[in-house]
């Protein structure tokens, strides 16, 4: 520690050459898995933290499975723990690009936990000298200049001891000194053996210490001092718990709460909540979120636990353990998302008849939960759509997590997550030749793509969505996809291919006698030549709007045909016919009952009245509008610009 600690206030090469470090100072801690790194960056930053104003960031470098974790992802994470926006879609160049923005004019402390490589520290390096990134890593991070490695082998023997007593108490060591030494010797002083021991020794008050030595000596060396204290701790766990254990080798991110290791296991939530509880205690998990209780499998022992699961587990076994997890998911999601309907609805009525461990007591449980267990549901649904062998339960568990996300926290905040499992629909849909399913994938992510302004993205999702709903013979998928193309030429300000597109959509919904899509399509249609300055064109189809609108009684869709109608006959030079257009629309709005439609109708009446050189005609409608205004109970900014459809 005072070496991390000393080396912070270091001379850089920059500092010593008379210039001003570009980049902010990176700490290195570097170590086999279980040597403590991770501990030690984590007391570090601790004891640091009064001195960054802005926090500390934490990340994980490295999955659960051993694989680097993509630096989108990881960017996204440390932008959404800043509580700043990030774009769905987004690739990691811009992502990376925003989290160094974002840290340029902000002192924090960023901890990255066991990097892969330089270039994935390199990437999120901060701009900013006032930044400190504290990394931790196997070896060195060759390539990031003016590191130096706080290498870590191990506790030095009175260190690992003083580890030990707090899992057995002074007594029990200092009854026998010798054998603690021996102990922590045979630990090689790593603190994941440590602890491992330890555990047992607290679980076990009957056993000695000089016991656990020789047993420990009689284990195989294989993984080394991690590996055998593993081992020793594993055989001596009754049937039923070890094969828990060994299940959690599939436990989605690594983490782990009652309900997945029930599913893994084929057992009770009660005896799944117990069982952990006694993990924990023996140092085989760690508490990672305590509403709901969550575990982690700490990193350095998943390797071990996956090769006792392919051991003895069969393939047939393993593949139905991971079936009754994703199938738990989904009934739990579903629970989820229900919670947040009306009494009284469908599916609450449903969510009455699920068992009662599926229930949640209210909203805000349901809430929690999802929030708790979001990183490993996702990691769920990527595993799922990878192993390629349940492609019906990861579409099922991605739908209900679509679902519950949207729910608890809006499609516009949760964007970043729902661009993500759209994307994994697609990845099985073209594997299994759904186009249906393809066709909704690609809708959505286009959709994705135009709210966040990537719209010649959207534009290329949808035209592969036209296809793909067509081999799928869809006419929902078509008609939606020819119209969002023609939305998508209307914002690229393409007007011909615009109204092109709305009336390929718009012959598809005549053919097809669907009366409020056609209303809709007509006004998109006198949007798009209204833009384009053809105004008779517009006039006809704002007409066929209004008429359409007035034959399904849609009171408020026929005021807003007419004042659109009202300003293209202004725009067109007749103001008579727009005044006397303008009026049937207020009447129509008036009828509706639609107070905010009525008060922009009556400014846009004052405007028309102005220009025709009526302004005490204008005051009086302005006053009106602006009477409705102060007696409608929700405060809304009506402006006399267009009124969209």
């Amino acid at each position: 520690m005072q070496a991390l600690r000393a080396d912070i206030e270091r001379a850089g090469l920059d500092t010593i050459s008379g210039r001003k470090a570009p980049r902010a100072r990176v700490l290195l801690i570097a170590g086999r898995p279980g040597s403590g790194r991770t501990a030690l960056a984590e007391e570090l930053a601790g004891q640091l933290e009064k001195d960054y104003a802005d926090g500390v960031l934490y990340a994980r470098l490295t999955d659960s499975g051993g694989q680097p974790v993509p630096t989108d992802r990881t960017a996204r994470e440390l932008l959404g723990a800043l509580d700043l926006p990030t774009p769905p879609g987004a690739g990691e160049d811009e992502l990376a690009e925003s989290l160094r923005e974002a840290l340029a004019a902000r002192r924090v402390l960023l901890l990255l936990d066991d990097a892969a490589d330089a270039e994935q520290v390199d990437m999120l390096l901060p701009d900013n000298p006032d930044c400190l990134v504290v990394a931790t890593a196997r070896g060195p991070l060759t390539g990031i200049p003016d590191v130096r490695p706080c290498t870590l082998g191990g506790l030095d023997t009175p260190s690992a001891v003083e580890l030990l007593s707090r899992f057995t108490g002074s007594v029990r060591i200092k009854v026998d000194p010798r054998a603690a030494e021996a102990l922590a010797e045979e630990c090689a002083g790593q603190p994941a053996a440590l602890v491992l021991v330890g555990g047992r020794l607290a679980a076990r008050p009957e056993v000695s210490v000089a016991d656990v030595v020789r047993q420990l000596r009689a284990m195989p060396g294989e993984h080394g001092p991690v590996g055998r204290a593993f081992r020793l701790s594993y055989e001596s766990l009754a049937q039923p718990a070890a094969r828990i254990l060994r299940l959690l080798a599939l436990a989605p991110a690594g983490l782990v709460d009652a309900h997945t290791a029930s599913a893994l296991a084929g057992c009770s939530i009660s005896a799944a909540d117990s069982t952990l509880d006694d993990f924990a205690v023996l140092g085989l998990l760690r508490p990672a979120g305590s509403v709901p209780p969550q575990y982690a499998v700490p990193g350095c022992l998943v390797p071990m636990i996956r090769a006792a699961m392919e051991a003895q587990e069969r393939l047939a076994e393993v593949q139905l353990a991971r079936a009754r997890m994703l199938e738990r998911n989904v009934r739990l999601l579903q629970s989820c998302r229900a919670i947040t309907e009306p009494d009284g609805s469908a599916a609450r009525r449903k969510l009455a008849g699920l068992p009662r461990g599926l229930r949640f007591p209210n909203r805000q449980a349901a809430a929690d939960w999802l929030r708790t267990r979001r990183p490993a549901l996702l990691a769920a649904a990527e595993a799922a759509v990878a192993d390629g062998e349940l492609d019906t339960l990861a579409r099922r568990l991605v739908s209900a997590l679509v679902r519950a996300l949207a729910a608890h926290r809006g499609t516009e905040a949760a964007a970043p997550e729902l661009y993500g499992l759209h994307r994994l629909v697609l990845d099985v849909a073209d594997r299994r030749g759904l186009h249906r399913e393809k066709a909704a994938a690609l809708l959505n992510l286009a959709d994705l793509d135009a709210q966040t302004g990537r719209t010649r993205e959207a534009l290329a999702r949808y035209r592969a969505a036209l296809d793909a709903g067509r081999a799928a013979n869809d006419p929902y998928a078509t008609g939606r996809a020819m119209e969002s193309v023609g939305g998508a030429y209307q914002e690229l300000e393409d007007w011909q291919r615009a109204a092109d597109w709305y009336g390929r959509a718009l012959t598809q919904r005549l053919a097809r006698g669907e009366r409020a899509d056609e209303a809709r399509l007509y006004g998109r249609l006198g949007t798009v030549h209204t833009y384009a300055g053809r105004y008779g064109e517009a006039l006809r189809n704002w007409r066929a709007s209004a008429a359409g609108h007035r034959r399904l009684g849609d009171l408020a869709g026929h005021a807003r045909a007419l004042s659109e109608m009202a300003r293209v006959q202004e725009y067109a030079g007749r103001p008579t016919e727009s005044l006397h257009t303008c009026r049937e629309a207020v009447d129509l709005a008036r009828r509706a009952g639609d107070v905010r439609l009525q008060a922009a109708l009556q400014l846009r009446l004052a405007d028309t009245l102005d220009r025709l050189g009526d302004p005490a005609a204008g005051r009086l409608h302005r006053a009106t509008a602006e009477r409705l205004l102060e007696d409608d109970p929700v405060t809304c900014e009506i402006r006399s610009g267009f009124l969209e459809d």
